[in-house]
């Protein structure tokens, strides 16, 4: 992926809204996570967009991909981009954001937050002058603060890690983990496929990547963070889901803390963190499918701890948490253009 940079200070097109400091550009703003870094930014109190580059659809306007955003802004997709930006979204393929930063010299002076899984990964995490911090503020909020770059986590990986992070930071996680989690299809990204056609995805459930999904190497490396000397086996089956959006993932594992002990540890490990919440009661997805929050359900069955973690995929599990992340290392309230309003029914 190869484009031209230039800087459009005194471009034609002008910025969002003129209400605050900070301006971000996006890459890969046809997709569905660009378009929900759009959703976002368009009304965040403190971001003018800059621009939004799209190869596909550069001069269109961006009401015309994103047919909601109709009367809600008047911008067009860009086809070059700028680096006189202080943010950049990247929301492109896994793979291109590597490939993107190689082809373009992106100043140190800009903060990139990249949500594919290119830079997740310990050993990733370098590229040339670049340094990525992983961006799961439940896990690293300080570090994220004073970031130079983010590596956004990915969904399953957020859902699956909020569920367990309060175990780990105890030294409690001493027995193998069992996981079924269901994805919506929103969660394939925006490319048909065979398993995203409408046809073959309603009224349908399937199993895939069953134990080794890509997902678990970000879920490991977090837990060993905070538990070192983890080395049990996470035994994770995905679902594909015949919905459009969220993730429900049940948990379970052996442990000796009874249900009050449980609650409480969670409880304590997510107190002052806005937008994950602790209960014992039944949660289910419309509770937070259209908002950046995680519900996780703590209950003790016989000698196990049972989990349920939900969110949804395109918010917390990408865009909500990139903005999330992106208020972090500028300073702004946390929860800044993100208090969405759930669907509820």
């Amino acid at each position: 992926m190869t484009d031209n940079l230039k800087d459009i200070t005194n471009s034609s097109t002008p910025p969002s809204g003129g209400r605050g400091a900070i301006r971000a550009g996006i890459i890969g703003g046809a997709g569905y996570t660009g378009g929900e870094i759009l959703r976002i930014l368009i009304n965040h109190p403190n971001v003018d967009i800059a621009f939004v580059h799209s190869n596909s659809n550069a001069g269109n306007y961006i009401y015309e991909v994103h047919t909601d955003l109709f009367g809600d802004t008047d911008l067009k997709f860009a086809a070059e981009l700028t680096t006189n930006v202080d943010v950049l979204f990247l929301c492109v393929g896994h793979g291109d954001a590597k490939k993107f930063l190689d082809a373009n010299d992106i100043p140190d002076s800009v903060k990139i937050i990249d949500l594919s899984q290119d830079f997740r990964l310990t050993q990733n995490s370098k590229l040339k002058t670049k340094n990525f911090t992983y961006g799961l503020p439940e896990l690293n909020r300080e570090a994220i603060k004073t970031a130079e770059n983010i590596a956004n986590p990915g969904c399953f990986a957020t859902c699956l890690q909020l569920g367990l992070l309060p175990l780990a930071s105890k030294g409690l996680l001493n027995n193998e983990v069992h996981i079924t989690a269901t994805t919506g299809s929103t969660g394939a990204g925006q490319s048909l496929a065979a398993t995203s056609h409408f046809t073959w995805r309603n009224d349908n459930l399937s199993v895939y990547k069953v134990f080794n999904h890509q997902h678990l190497n970000e879920i490991g490396q977090s837990l060993k963070q905070l538990q070192s000397g983890f080395d049990k086996a996470i035994n994770f089956v995905p679902y594909r889901g015949d919905f459009t959006r969220g993730i429900i993932a049940s948990i379970y594992t052996e442990s000796d803390l009874s249900e009050d002990e449980a609650l409480a540890l969670y409880q304590n490990y997510y107190e002052g963190h806005p937008f994950t919440h602790v209960t014992n009661r039944n949660i289910d997805l419309k509770q937070i499918v259209n908002t950046n929050k995680c519900f996780i359900q703590v209950q003790k069955h016989g000698n196990k701890i049972f989990i349920v973690s939900i969110m949804d995929n395109l918010l917390k599990g990408a865009s909500g948490q990139a903005v999330q992340n992106m208020n972090l290392m500028f300073g702004l309230d946390e929860r800044a253009g993100l208090r969405l309003k759930a669907t509820a029914f």
